[in-house]
């Protein structure tokens, strides 16, 4: 106890705090995971040992301005009365801070499975949509209650030992010792810690549960960019474009050139073009788990059940990630899912290749329909930089809406508006190709009354998302441009990532529908694709022959399924019932996946291994040579 009378005393029981609630929130998440991680003894105690070390870092790093300043403060200040109040504040307020902490790990742990990571910077972004959420998700005066009355509780019981160091007296050269440890640690770890370290199991949760949550929010905060030729493993670039120009060659394009950075290949299809109207409705968190077309029994989707059979239903079909952004970027650019931020947040992301203006080449209105503000994710900026126009929830009318939350209007408010548009572009005598992203299915799932469809619930929120869709379509066959229309319902990503692996492909499983009653003949379609097929499918359903360079390919000419998915640091390559997955510090990493989509480790497939390469190298370097543009 001698240690605590010393000038850094209040310092040391802050660490126990510290460490004492880092360790009991990481043995509750792992209650919480244990179904998904690997619960051996040894696999445990490497998580706890792992974790501890960074809850150490983490800490040293939180109390660095302080230790400064118990380094440099005279005795006379800091033995003063009006000090020892305002220190007796301060930990209490970083108490407080660390429950808080506790509380919003707990809360995103449900939602993503994870400690805090780019999600979370993103939500520091985006306060206003963010900040409602929480709101009307969560009872925040209880859980603020919590936090300052468990902070109060666990000051009154520390306070005795925490003031001890208040009776000390010291010179400065009897500081400099501990001052020294505390300023030592933080410069060691800037230079030879980082977060590959937390890896230390083949388990997903066992990585997540090694991190500290403080730590990786800073971490991704200064890391919001990865680049992979720095990062990945990689080959020669122009071997890279080489494989890269195998893997897109079809029998209907052909390429422009023998450049081996031209990926632009020339589709051509005989006969006349189909400008019929494109309505691309993007819901939001549509796992394929829960229609009852893929075996559930909870009947939450009758609607889109029926429209199984009187659809091209893909039945193998997957997102490219696990957030809004990476859909919307697959759906409109149909590029595999690169290392780091999508697309659609970073710098210089206009005029690049897109379905939007190859539609409005042909006299097409385009447009981006979204129920929120646009300024979310800044879809904005990227839909009207790359051939859209916008249309968000600003631009409602009072009268149009029946019913919003954090993100927006309801879905069935958004669909009037969508029809709406379709309306005053037939009117004009235009064709139309609307983007639509809904989010109703989103928390905290309320939305506008509809019969026997409970609210505030995940389960109401599908079946409310269903029963809008049913409203839609059967709005829509009232027009008379229905019967010129296709009709395309997919997810932007599934509602949970969750698994074992740090990428499960079963949790990147979405349904597609393509529904055009006079247009399209109905089907299952079992060909493996992804989001980023989506626009060259559609282009080739209607016959356009354009100029493409999009990584994705058309589903429905045969040939061999593939789908490229990642999750921001991990991207990967399924085909032939492997994954193939690429990870920073050039490691990789193989799974076979079954039919059930369990994932077991397997040896790494070379072929395969050289095809991911070339995806998504080829596809970084396009971009940042800003050579992924329109003609």
């Amino acid at each position: 106890m001698t240690c605590l009378r010393s000038r850094f005393g209040g310092l040391y029981v802050f660490g126990g705090v510290f460490l004492a609630i880092s360790l009991l929130l990481r043995l509750a998440l792992a209650l919480r995971g244990i179904g998904d991680m690997d619960a051996r003894p040894l696999a445990l105690g490497s998580v706890v040992l792992v974790g501890l070390f960074f809850d150490l870092v983490t800490y040293f790093y939180a109390v660095l301005p302080s230790a400064v300043f118990l380094l440099l403060a005279p005795d006379r200040l800091f033995r003063w009365w009006v000090h020892r109040w305002a220190a007796v504040a301060l930990y209490f307020l970083a108490v407080s801070v660390l429950l808080f902490d506790a509380a919003a790990e707990w809360l995103f742990w449900d939602e993503f499975s994870s400690r805090f990571n780019f999600v979370a910077v993103d939500y520091l972004i985006y306060t206003r949509e963010v900040v409602n959420n929480i709101v009307e998700s969560y009872p925040l005066a209880v859980i603020f209650g919590g936090i300052f009355g468990g902070a109060l509780l666990v000051v009154l019981l520390t306070r005795r030992l925490f003031v001890r160091c208040f009776e000390s007296t010291s010179t400065l050269r009897q500081r400099v010792k501990p001052a020294l440890v505390y300023l030592a640690v933080p410069v060691l770890a800037t230079l030879f810690v980082d977060q590959s370290l937390t890896h230390v199991s083949r388990d997903h949760c066992n990585n997540e549960l090694a991190k500290n949550g403080f730590y990786s929010f800073f971490t991704a905060l200064r890391h919001n960019s990865i680049d992979y030729d720095e990062f990945y493993l990689r080959e020669d670039d122009a071997a890279a474009l080489a494989r890269a120009r195998a893997l897109l060659a079809s029998p209907s394009a052909k390429f422009r050139s023998d450049d081996p950075s031209d990926l632009a290949r020339e589709v051509v299809h005989p006969g006349p073009e189909n400008h019929a109207n494109v309505l691309i409705i993007v819901v939001e968190s549509l796992s394929a788990s829960y229609l009852g077309a893929f075996g559930s029994t909870e009947g939450l989707t009758p609607n889109l059940d029926a429209l199984a059979v009187r659809s091209l239903f893909f039945r193998r079909f997957y997102a490219t990630g696990t957030r809004t952004d990476r859909g919307l970027e697959a759906v409109a650019l149909g590029l595999p899912p690169t290392p780091g931020r999508s697309v659609l947040k970073r710098p210089n992301n206009e005029n690049l290749f897109s379905i939007g203006p190859i539609f409005r080449q042909r006299g097409y209105d385009t447009k981006f329909i979204y129920s929120g503000y646009s300024t979310f994710d800044n879809m904005n900026a990227f839909f009207d930089g790359n051939g859209f126009d916008t249309v968000d929830g600003g631009d409602f009318k009072p009268d149009e809406i029946t019913f919003s939350n954090a993100w927006g209007v309801c879905d069935e408010d958004l669909y009037r508006r969508v029809i709406k548009e379709g309306d005053r572009s037939d009117a004009a005598g235009k064709p139309f190709c609307s983007v639509v992203m809904t989010t109703s299915n989103h928390r905290p799932f309320t939305h506008a009354d509809a019969p026997g469809i409970p609210n505030g619930t995940r389960k109401g929120a599908l079946q409310y998302t269903d029963y809008a869709i049913g409203r839609l379509i059967a709005e829509a066959r009232s027009k008379p441009w229905f019967g010129r229309t296709v009709f395309v319902i997919l997810a932007d990503h599934c509602a949970s990532s969750a698994g074992k692996s740090d990428v499960t492909v079963r949790e990147y499983h979405i349904p597609l529908f393509i529904y055009a009653p006079k247009l399209v003949a109905p089907r299952p379609v079992d060909t493996l694709a992804s989001q980023m097929d989506l626009a060259p499918t559609l282009l080739g359903l209607l016959n356009f022959s354009y100029t493409s360079k999009f990584f994705g390919r058309d589903a429905l000419e045969g040939g061999r399924g593939r789908a490229l998915l990642g999750n921001y640091e991990k991207v990967g390559l399924f085909a032939d019932g492997t994954l193939e997955l690429l990870l920073p510090m050039r490691k990789v990493q193989a799974f076979a996946v079954d039919d059930a989509g369990n994932q077991t480790e397997a040896p790494l497939d070379e072929a395969l291994l050289r095809d991911t390469m070339a995806y998504y190298q080829s596809a970084s370097y396009l971009l940042r040579n800003h050579l992924y543009t329109p003609e």
